[in-house]
């Protein structure tokens, strides 16, 4: 198709002005090349320089518009608040770690120490056995190994005559007074104590004996008259009797 011109066009004289579009040539049927010196329409493309055209320059990084000081500075900046943030997640994990494996060996505690609290009373009876010699043959076998089997997981007997008393791991179940000892004695021990670890499954039940000088003094006066009616005054005793 041709399209006339208005009067007053691009060549200023007023006559039409006939541009063949056609993309066949009407003299020789050929396909016409696209002519190279048309200039762009308005608004048809981009301008020349501008990103996405030929030629065009990549768009310049915001660091280029800064000088190296100023970018060696953001960098170590930047470096520094990763490598903060790797160290607080690495202790984060530690404290986790720690928390588990506390958790865990504290559970595992838990666990045996409710299992050798049952067998506690078994191994008293073995204790009475052995005192009367009653533990012979295959029953002392089995005994002997159960007994390993517990000290291999920590048990501790604990528990003898002649230790200090201690309020944290015995208890007592007699107390009296004895020019024999300088402290809180035990004298007797009536069931031996056991523990786990620092944890106390069973206190040692023992008799306890204190020092005579911390006999209270109405206690005291009480046993000196008991002796003096027990002596009489000739120091020969007396006698509910009366003298013939």
């Amino acid at each position: 198709m041709t399209e006339p011109t208005r009067p007053g066009s691009e060549f200023g004289d007023g006559e039409p002005v006939v541009r063949d579009k056609r993309r066949i040539d009407p003299e020789t049927g050929r396909l016409r090349e696209p002519s190279s010196e048309a200039p762009p329409a308005p608004g048809s493309g981009a301008a020349a320089g501008m990103p996405g055209t030929p030629g065009a320059q990549p768009p310049r990084d915001p660091s280029d518009l800064i000088g190296p000081s100023a970018q060696e500075a953001l960098l170590t900046e930047a470096l520094a608040e990763r490598t903060a943030d790797l160290q607080r997640l690495q202790a984060e994990y530690v404290n986790y770690k720690r928390r588990v494996d506390r958790d865990r060996e504290a559970n595992r505690e838990l666990v045996i120490g409710s299992v050798l609290t049952e067998l506690l009373q078994t191994l008293d009876d073995i204790g009475r056995a052995r005192e009367a010699g009653e533990l012979e043959g295959a029953f002392k076998a089995v005994a002997e190994s159960l007994e390993r089997v517990t000290e291999k997981l920590g048990l501790v007997k604990y528990g003898e005559v002649g230790d200090h008393f201690d309020p944290r791991i015995h208890e007592a179940l007699l107390h009296n007074y004895s020019d024999e000892v300088d402290g809180p004695t035990a004298t007797l021990v009536m069931q031996p104590g056991y523990r786990l670890g620092e944890r106390i499954l069973r206190p040692a039940r023992v008799a306890v004996s204190e020092p005579t000088e911390q006999l209270p003094a109405e206690a005291a006066g009480a046993d000196q008259a008991g002796d003096v009616e027990e002596t009489g005054d000739n120091g020969q005793g007396s006698s509910d009797k009366p003298v013939e």
